[in-house]
């Protein structure tokens, strides 16, 4: 019999992109992009006298070089394990390479691109998290995005009417767990389909908050008061490093500390273990004794307070305000963090921090005003950034992704 042809993969996909777009940065005519030949990028890390300034045409020729390194590499069937770290390596090269050609001829705070990264991250990465505990658990939760809204919206509803902003933070908890026990009632216990039951979530919370924002919002006094920043003492004045990780506001050093709990909840401890049993094989958990309803509701519950804290992030740490449709698909960006992340804490953290970079990337690009061909690139374009990363990772980067066993079907005990 004729042996079976093997189709193409998106390795070698993959492989060949990085191969094609070595070949035209190493051959290509830089003048075009208007970075001359003497033309350098000066990258500052918010240390005086720390200036790294980098030749920007040969700095691009050399990362061109790697991608076609990488691209080959990877062509060869024999050099799997070498050539998944050569296009891991292309991939990780992508964005600082657009900065460096971005900043041609300019100069521009790494550092502080770094912290912003971080703190764009925040929202995104809560909103894997919660994803994390909903489908660990077997419930499709597509209705982040709703709960992250609902906490934004009610959360500066119960500052502006009670003047006490951790009562704020804590009526977005409170709601998005709320809304997450109204997805649960429809997914759980009356067996809806769990993307219609989310859907729905998603539409209630843009008409609730909505109307909440102009009847009672807009009416009264109060707003662009935020959290306070906290320094950690000590740890804030190390160099470089102290700035991005022990600087900040209170959610986002919750968010760090949910991403190191929930990695040690889900592993290593007995409600772990019984949850990713209840996301895997619902019914072996039930022989056993585990109350797969109630691990369900317990977990889509908590899922909706960390969305919820999340939509926090957006009012009452950032903002200082509410807005219709403030989180702007953060919730969903948050479930392709979760996907690239294979359901695992500090890989959907990961994915958040590409996802925020990918966003701070496209603010830095309108400051320090990017041109092609002579041609100022569109800010709407550059607010695309983040979306189309989304979109790159998920359908070209990622490979098959598989969630647990049992994520989306309704459990009926017998």
């Amino acid at each position: 019999m004729p042996e079976r042809r093997r189709g193409v993969t998106r390795r070698q996909v993959i492989a060949v992109g990085f191969t094609l777009l070595g070949l035209l940065i190493i051959l290509g005519n830089f003048a075009e992009l208007g970075v001359e030949p003497t033309v350098t990028t000066r990258l500052t890390f918010g240390i005086p006298n720390l200036v790294l300034e980098l030749p920007t045409a040969l700095s691009l020729i050399l990362i061109g070089l790697v991608w076609l390194i990488a691209g080959v590499v990877a062509l060869v069937p024999r050099l799997d394990r070498l050539g998944n770290w050569g296009l891991w390596s292309g991939v990780a090269l992508i964005l600082p390479a657009i900065l460096i050609w971005a900043a041609a001829g300019k100069q521009t705070n790494a550092a502080s691109l770094i912290g912003e990264s971080l703190r764009l991250a925040t929202p995104i990465a809560l909103g894997a998290l919660a994803g994390i505990y909903a489908e660990r658990s077997g419930i499709i939760n597509i209705a982040i995005e709703g709960m992250m809204l609902t906490g934004a919206a009610f959360g500066f509803a119960a500052f502006v009417f009670t003047g006490n902003i951790w009562f704020g933070v804590a009526t977005a908890v409170m709601l998005g767990s709320v809304m997450a026990l109204i997805h649960g009632v429809l997914s759980i216990s009356l067996r809806t389909d769990q993307i219609i039951s989310g859907t729905v979530i998603n539409i209630l919370a843009i008409g609730v908050t909505g109307y909440l924002r102009r009847q009672f919002i807009v009416d009264s006094s109060g707003g662009r008061v935020t959290l306070p920043q906290i320094s950690v003492p000590l740890l804030s004045e190390i160099p470089i490093i102290g700035p991005l990780f022990f600087v900040g506001k209170p959610i986002f050093f919750t968010m760090v500390m949910l991403v190191l709990l929930t990695h040690v909840v889900l592993f290593y401890t007995r409600w772990g273990l019984r949850m990713r049993a209840v996301g895997e094989n619902p019914k072996a958990a039930d022989t056993v004794g585990i109350n797969v309803i109630r691990t369900r509701y317990l977990n889509l519950a908590l899922s909706g307070a960390i969305a919820g804290l999340g939509g926090a992030w957006f009012s009452l740490e950032t903002v200082g305000s509410f807005d219709d449709g403030m989180t702007a698909g953060k919730g969903f960006i948050a479930l392709a963090a979760m996907i690239f992340g294979k359901w695992t804490p500090f890989g959907a953290f990961g994915g958040a921090s590409l996802f925020g970079f990918s966003e701070a990337l496209g603010i830095r690009f309108q400051i320090l005003n990017v041109e092609v061909f002579d041609v100022p690139v569109p800010t709407q374009f550059l607010q695309l950034l983040p979306y189309l990363v989304t979109m790159v990772v998920l359908a070209g980067l990622i490979g098959r992704a598989v969630g647990p066993a049992a994520v989306g079907k309704p459990y009926d005990k017998q």
